[in-house]
């Protein structure tokens, strides 16, 4: 059976999908993201000298309250009740450590209710990112975000689902 975009009707207008039929049920999204970084910028994150302050605990805030602000800032996703949200950072040396390394993020949101989690971890981490550069920008101008992507999901009537290949927290080289 081809999949079809459900945020449309028969005409082509957007509309949010009427998710009221579904189950409730427990729901869990994980996504991660990291932003490239030089060596001068991994290690004033490391030791937490940015002109701006602690960049991972800033940017670990910022994430959290993103998947709260969700359906505020993408169209047409439901608003949710959230129950959890945990965002991790990691700095990672990349396999040069003179070129730099990776800043990691991975946020996980759960709820309990009718529709998925994986907008607020997908905006948790790309908000989470977004601090990131915003606090090392003055260093590093060079600064590159990506990839963000859901790893996993679960609940509602699909199941789990996992991304093949990823590796376990923290991400490896």
């Amino acid at each position: 059976m081809a999949r079809t975009l459900t945020h449309f009707d028969r005409a082509g207008r957007a509309r949010m999908v009427d998710v009221g039929a579904k189950r409730v049920t427990q729901r869990e999204a994980v996504a991660r993201g990291e932003v490239l970084v030089g060596p001068a910028t991994l290690e004033a994150v490391r030791r937490g000298t940015g002109k701006k302050g602690d960049v991972l605990a800033v940017a670990q805030l910022a994430a959290i309250m993103a998947a709260k602000r969700t359906a505020d800032l993408i169209p047409l996703c439901h608003t949710i009740g959230l129950t959890g949200v945990d965002v991790r950072l990691a700095a990672v040396d990349g396999p040069d450590p003179s070129r730099g390394g990776r800043l990691l993020i991975e946020a996980t949101v759960r709820t309990r209710g009718r529709t998925g989690a994986e907008m607020e971890a997908l905006t948790a981490v790309s908000v989470g990112a977004l601090t990131v550069y915003d606090m090392c920008k003055a260093i590093d101008r060079g600064l590159v975000i990506g990839p963000v992507r859901l790893v996993k999901k679960s609940g509602g009537k699909s199941g789990e689902w996992r991304r093949e290949g990823e590796s376990e927290w923290p991400l490896s080289e």
